[in-house]
């Protein structure tokens, strides 16, 4: 191996396990935050928990909305642990983000307006980083149509 073939390969290795730690970050972003969204979120809205009724009350949205925001969230929670449909929930749950913000604000006097807006950031990295996805979904889509 020639000196200069030795550096080339000293200096691209910590660009690789460089790029393995930031994909096994993301991924764990993802579980924790599909189980955040399935579990933490979501299930106390479809079991109709206590603070989930007296939020929805508050919004004046009742159980309807409550079923359905806490429907939407565990399949984005899920949604999110599958590889193929990850940007796509990612950037759907944004949506979902700013919802949650703007009903925070708008009807609830602010309270716990800054959750949502923390959330959108983790969620959007993993919505750009996995936008590869998005090509490869939509692709399986198209060939399932022919």
């Amino acid at each position: 191996m020639t000196t200069a073939a030795a550096s080339a390969t000293a200096a691209s290795a910590p660009t690789v396990a460089g790029r393995r730690s930031v994909r096994i970050t993301l991924r764990t972003v993802q579980v924790v935050l599909g189980l955040f969204f399935a579990l933490a979120s979501g299930v106390p809205k479809l079991i109709a928990h206590s603070t989930a009724v007296e939020t929805f009350e508050r919004l004046g949205w009742g159980d309807p909305g409550m079923y359905t925001i806490g429907a939407l969230e565990v399949l984005g929670g899920i949604a999110l642990l599958i590889p193929v449909l990850g940007s796509v929930s990612a950037t759907a749950l944004i949506g979902l983000m700013i919802g949650a913000f703007v009903a925070s604000v708008s009807a609830l006097g602010g309270e716990n307006a800054a959750t949502p807006l923390i959330l959108i950031l983790p969620l959007a990295w993993i919505a750009w980083a996995r936008r590869g996805q998005t090509r490869e979904l939509v692709r399986l889509l198209a060939r399932r149509g022919e």
